[in-house]
């Protein structure tokens, strides 16, 4: 039995387990993939405070170290369902069963598929989201970028250093990243930019990515295909609880706490108009808070 258990190991994750604990709070995080999340797949960050530069990978071992400093427990299990009973909420994963009097979702989000109907067969054979994790794979080739964020621009430039070239696919006509992404990468001599743009078909053979058509009519013969196309919530685990709104994200109040008593839901997850690592450090810290005062008020109680 915990006071705190805490869904996904991001940055708001982290961040609130760091405030839980040092609040004296008994916690259990949950991560049912890698610790860090989405910073895994980031080659560089320079917006965090205390780093003028650090890659995504070194930030996510960094906060994993104040877990394993702090002593905070951690399994790696995949969370299945919640539950609610009375004051109790039951967790189950696939791992084990766990109870607690408090639970925070920071379950972040996941990339957005283009919606083609082998896509999905085509993950890590030609199809990848992690430009960072796949990108050596395809040394001096020709590859596709698509997406007009500042994630998209960001890879393409990552990857203009060790492909031959690289196709940045937009449906637009302008691009909605930083004005300074932007003409950076313009100079790119081997990034070449298609404006108004859809992919409608990724072609396979012998179960690999062979081409992509764009537009309907051309044809793209590349390695590989890199998908920055935006980000859905990731919580598969929330169909019987009715606490998100039409588009998935999960609504909560100043306090971060839902419309059921004692789930609260943090970062990328929750519905809320910026999207930064500043950000869901914050929301973590402020809903851990926020825990430790309603469990001092229950003990009153």
């Amino acid at each position: 039995m915990y006071d705190l258990i805490i869904i996904g190991m991001g940055i708001s994750g982290i961040s609130a387990a760091i405030y839980a604990k040092n609040s004296g709070l008994n916690v259990l995080l949950l991560e049912k993939d890698t610790p860090g999340g989405l910073l895994n797949k980031i080659n560089k960050i320079n917006n965090y405070p205390g780093y003028s530069e650090v890659a995504g990978p070194d930030l996510s071992l960094a906060l994993f170290e104040s877990v394993n400093t702090l002593g905070i427990p951690y399994k790696i299990a995949e969370v299945e369902s919640i539950e609610v009973k009375e004051d109790k909420k039951i967790v189950k994963t696939t791992l084990d069963t766990f109870e607690s009097d408090f639970v925070i979702i920071a379950s972040g989000r996941k990339n957005r598929k283009l919606g083609l109907s082998n896509e999905e067969k085509l993950l890590g054979r030609g199809i990848s989201t992690c430009a960072l994790c796949d990108g050596a794979l395809y040394k001096d080739k020709e590859v596709a970028v698509v997406g007009g964020g500042n994630s998209a621009l960001e890879e393409a430039l990552y990857l203009s250093n060790i492909v031959k070239k690289v196709y940045l696919i937009h449906r637009r006509d302008t691009f909605r990243a930083d004005a300074s992404l932007v003409e950076q990468v313009k100079m790119q001599k081997n990034v070449e930019i298609l404006y108004d743009s859809e992919i409608t078909a990724v072609v396979e053979e012998d179960n690999k990515l062979k081409e992509i058509l764009v537009n309907k009519e051309k044809h793209l013969e590349v390695s590989a295909l890199f998908t920055y196309i935006g980000f859905e919530p990731n919580h598969d685990f929330l169909r019987t609880l009715e606490i998100t709104d039409k588009f998935g994200y999960i609504k909560v109040d100043k306090n971060y706490e839902t419309k059921i008593k004692g789930i609260f839901a943090v970062g990328d997850c929750i519905k809320k108009d910026i999207y930064q690592l500043i950000t869901a450090a914050n929301d973590g810290a402020v809903a851990a808070l926020n825990v430790r005062k309603q469990k001092n008020v229950k003990k009153k109680g």
